[in-house]
């Protein structure tokens, strides 16, 4: 059976609050003073870029992770899922 956890070692994030009367999204910058490890749900991901995992969070908002693993590493053990 797969695992429904990817472990990743996550840092700095942006958490979307949503979008404002303009449009704009309302960001939240959050700095970390180091990465540490972390399992995240497999069903939470969004997407994965080289810098970044998405997240969906709490009612109804997004984290943009930053993480230390390489791309390859990260896309081929979601892949196998």
């Amino acid at each position: 059976m797969a695992s429904q956890f990817i472990e990743l070692t996550l840092g700095n994030h942006l958490i979307s609050h949503g979008y404002d009367v303009n449009n704009n999204e309302i960001i939240e910058e959050v700095n970390q003073d180091k990465f540490s490890k972390k399992l995240v749900s497999i069903s939470r991901i969004k997407s994965v870029s080289k810098k970044f995992i998405l997240t969906d969070y709490l009612d109804g908002r997004w984290i943009y992770w930053e993480y230390l693993e390489d791309y390859q590493y990260v896309k081929s053990r979601l892949i196998e899922q």
